[in-house]
C-alpha cells in the first residue's frame, strides 16, 4: 500500500486472514490508532508483541509480519475499545513513519503460494474431517465458525480459518501466519489439529470414566437406600442392628442415669445418619468411650496390713519410713472403708523405688495399676482431653488410664509430676487440680466425654524428684512421702537378694556359669556406682554378665569367678575414688562436708596467703552457704587476731 497504515501490536492474539475477531484494546497508542482509523478509511494492521508483557512497544518489539484488517464495527467503554474486526490480507511491514501518537508504517501484501495438487486436496479433506472429529469430541467453537470451515473449499482460507480456533500458543500461529505455502501451512495445522484430537480424546476418556464411576457411586447409594428401606420393613437392617447393640451396651455399662440419657440422645442422632455422613463416625467413637469406661466395675478391696508389710518388704529392702507410713496410710483405709484420704506423693532421687513401691501397694491392695508418665507434658488437654469439634480428639490421659484400667477404683501413679511445664496451650498442673483436690475429684469432667467421671474411689500416688518445681496449689494436695538415698549396705544387700538374680535370668545365666562373689560386689558399689538409688549398680553388674556370657558362649572357659580383684579387668579402670581425711592437720587447709543425693563427701579448702590490700578471693563454684562461711572464718580470725 502507497499510504501508511496505523499498527497496532496486540499481546497475545493473531487476526488471520478472512476470519473475523472481537477484540479489547486499553493502551493510549492503540486508543489514538483505533479512533483515527475508524474515523477514516477503517484499515489497520495487527502485529503481535514479541514480549506480551511491554507496555509500550516499539518497531523492534513486534514481529514484521501481520495481518490487514477492517474495522466493522468499535464500543467505547470506560478507558477501553471494543472493536469487530476482519482479516483481511497477509501483509509485511517495510518501513515505519515516526508519529507522536501511535505507530505508523507501510505494509506489504504477501500472496498465498497455491499449487493444485492432490496432496493439497487431500490435506484439506483430512483437516475437515479431524475437525469434525474435534466437535465431536466437545471443542469449544462458534457454530457459525464450524459451519464456514465445513463449507469452505478454497484450502488456504481454510487453513486460515481452522488456524483461527486451534488452541495452540501464540507464537505457533505466528509461524502459521508466516507461512506463505499453503501446503506447507496445511501440513502445520494438520500436526497440530492431531495433537489437539489426542488430547480431546483423552479428556473424552477421563470424562467418560469420571461419569461412570459417579452413576456407579449414585446408583450404589441409590440401592443402598432401597435396600436399607426394605430390610427396615423386614426388621433386618445392619444399621438397626447396630443401634441395638449399641442400646444394650448402655444399658450394661450401668452408667449414670443422666448420662445414660445423653448416650442414647447420640444414639438417636446415629440412627438418622447416614452411614456416608463422616460425624456418624465420630459419634460411634464418643459412644464407644462411653460404653468402654468402668462405671460401676471395681477391683473388692482386700487390705490385709500383715499381707502389704510382706509384700513391701519381699519386693523393697530398706526404705523404712517409707513402708511405715504407707501401711499406715492403709490401715485407715481399711477402717474407714470409702474415704476421702490425701494424695501420696513420693520424692526422691532417681532409682530410689519410687514407681516399682507403688506396683506393690497395688498388689497389696489387690487393684489394678496404671501408671502415667507426666514428664515434658505441656499441654493441658494431654490431662482433661481435646473438645470433640476437634479433628482426631481424643479424652485425656486421666480418662484413657481409666479406660485402660477396666475398673473405676486403680492405683493410679502420675510419674514425674515435678517435670510438668506450661505454655500457650495452657498449664497441665492447674487442670491436675481438680483429678487430685477429693473435694472435687468425684465430678471430674474431660472435655471430650463431656460428662462427670467419679474419680473419688481412685488411688492416686505421684512421684517427684523435687518438691520446689511443684506449684504451691497442687503441693498443698500431696501428702509427701520422702525416699532418702540408699546406704552402702543396702545397696550390697539389694544387689546380692534382687539385682544378681534378675541379671543372671536376663542374661541367660545360672549358678553354674558364674560365681559373683560378696567382696566384688562391695567393689562394684565403692568404686563403679556414686548414686542415690541402685540403677547405674544394676547397669554395671548386667554389664559384668555381658563379659560372662561372651567368653562362655566362645566356650573360653564353663564357669567364672567374678571376685574384688577381677572386676577391674572386665569393667575397666576404678570410676570413683573415696576422699580419705588427713590424719594430722595442716596450716592452711581446712575439711568440708559436701551434701549429695548419693550420700555425704569430704572436700579441702585451701587457703594461701599474700601481700595485697586484705581481700578475700574465693576460687571454684561455690554456693551462698559456703561464701558465706568463708567470710565467716575470715572475721573470726581477725576478731581473735
Amino acid at each position: 500500500m502507497d499510504k501508511p497504515v496505523p499498527i497496532i501490536p496486540i499481546r497475545d492474539g493473531i487476526v488471520f486472514p478472512n476470519t473475523e475477531s472481537v477484540l479489547t484494546f486499553g493502551r493510549p497508542k492503540s486508543l489514538a490508532a483505533l479512533e483515527l482509523s475508524f474515523s477514516q478509511e477503517r484499515i489497520v494492521c495487527f502485529v503481535l508483541q514479541k514480549n506480551a508483557r511491554l507496555n509500550d512497544p516499539g518497531p523492534s518489539d513486534i514481529f514484521t509480519t501481520g495481518t490487514l484488517c477492517r474495522i466493522e464495527r468499535m464500543i467505547k467503554t470506560d478507558g477501553e475499545i471494543n472493536a469487530q474486526v476482519r482479516g483481511l490480507s497477509r501483509v509485511k511491514i517495510k518501513s515505519f513513519h515516526q508519529n507522536t501518537n501511535f505507530l505508523l508504517g507501510h505494509v506489504e501484501e504477501l500472496s498465498d503460494q497455491t499449487i493444485d495438487a492432490p496432496e493439497v486436496k487431500a490435506l484439506s479433506n483430512h483437516i475437515t474431517n479431524e475437525f469434525r472429529k474435534a466437535m465431536n469430541l466437545g471443542k469449544a467453537v462458534d457454530f457459525l465458525v464450524f459451519m464456514n470451515i465445513m463449507s469452505e473449499n478454497t484450502p488456504s482460507q481454510l487453513a486460515d480459518l481452522v488456524a483461527s480456533v486451534l488452541d495452540i500458543k501464540p507464537i505457533q500461529k505466528q509461524e502459521l501466519l508466516e507461512t506463505i505455502d499453503v501446503k506447507e501451512r496445511l501440513e502445520k495445522i494438520a500436526e497440530y489439529l492431531s495433537k489437539e484430537l489426542k488430547v480431546l480424546e483423552l479428556e473424552k476418556k477421563i470424562a467418560t470414566k469420571t461419569q461412570e464411576r459417579f452413576e456407579k457411586g449414585a446408583r450404589e447409594v441409590m440401592l443402598r437406600e432401597r435396600l436399607k428401606t426394605i430390610e427396615k420393613e423386614l426388621g433386618e437392617s445392619d444399621e438397626d442392628q447396630e443401634i441395638r447393640e449399641l442400646l444394650m451396651k448402655i444399658k450394661e455399662a450401668k452408667m449414670p442415669v443422666d448420662i445414660e440419657e445423653k448416650a442414647r440422645k447420640e444414639v438417636k442422632k446415629l440412627a438418622q445418619m447416614t452411614q456416608f455422613n463422616p460425624e456418624a463416625g465420630y459419634i460411634r467413637n464418643y459412644l464407644e468411650w462411653l460404653i468402654d469406661l468402668p462405671w460401676s466395675k471395681e477391683s473388692e478391696n482386700n487390705v490385709d496390713i500383715k499381707s502389704a508389710e510382706k509384700i513391701l518388704n519381699d519386693d523393697h529392702f530398706g526404705l523404712k519410713d517409707a513402708k511405715e507410713r504407707i501401711t499406715e496410710y492403709l490401715a485407715v483405709h481399711k477402717l474407714a472403708g470409702k474415704m476421702k484420704g490425701p494424695i501420696l506423693c513420693f520424692v526422691g532421687p532417681p532409682g530410689v523405688g519410687k514407681t516399682s513401691i507403688g506396683k506393690s501397694i497395688a498388689r497389696a491392695l489387690g487393684r489394678e495399676f496404671v501408671k502415667v508418665s507426666l514428664g515434658g507434658i505441656r499441654d493441658e488437654a494431654e490431662i482433661r482431653g481435646h473438645r470433640r469439634t476437634y479433628v482426631g480428639a481424643l479424652p485425656g490421659r486421666i480418662i484413657q488410664g481409666i479406660k485402660d484400667a477396666k475398673t473405676k477404683n486403680p492405683v493410679f501413679m502420675l510419674d514425674e509430676i515435678d517435670k510438668v511445664g506450661t505454655d500457650f496451650r495452657g498449664d497441665p498442673s492447674s487442670a491436675l487440680l481438680e483429678a487430685l483436690d477429693p473435694e472435687q475429684n468425684h465430678l471430674f469432667s474431660d472435655h471430650y466425654l463431656e460428662v462427670p467421671f467419679d474419680l473419688s474411689d481412685v488411688m492416686f500416688i505421684t512421684t517427684a524428684n523435687v518438691l520446689y518445681t511443684i506449684p504451691p496449689a497442687l503441693r498443698d494436695r500431696l501428702e509427701v512421702i520422702n525416699f532418702a538415698g540408699y546406704t552402702h549396705d543396702e545397696k550390697f544387700r539389694i544387689a546380692k537378694d534382687f539385682l544378681v538374680k534378675k541379671q543372671m535370668e536376663n542374661h541367660g545365666l545360672s549358678g553354674k556359669h558364674v560365681q559373683l562373689t560378696d567382696g566384688a560386689i562391695k567393689y562394684v558399689i565403692e568404686h563403679y556406682t556414686r548414686e542415690a538409688g541402685v540403677r547405674n549398680l544394676e547397669r554395671q553388674i548386667a554389664a559384668l554378665f555381658r563379659k560372662v556370657a561372651k567368653h562362655i558362649a566362645e566356650g573360653k572357659k564353663k564357669k567364672i569367678k567374678i571376685d574384688d580383684k577381677s572386676v577391674s579387668k572386665l569393667l575397666g579402670p576404678i570410676k570413683v575414688r573415696s576422699t580419705l581425711i588427713e590424719e594430722k592437720d595442716e596450716t592452711g587447709m581446712a575439711t568440708g562436708l559436701a551434701w549429695t543425693e548419693a550420700g555425704g563427701d569430704v572436700l579441702f579448702i585451701e587457703v594461701a596467703l599474700m601481700p595485697g590490700k586484705g581481700q578475700l578471693i574465693m576460687t571454684g563454684q561455690l554456693g551462698d552457704v559456703m561464701k558465706e562461711s568463708c567470710t565467716a572464718a575470715l572475721s573470726y580470725i581477725r576478731a581473735r587476731s
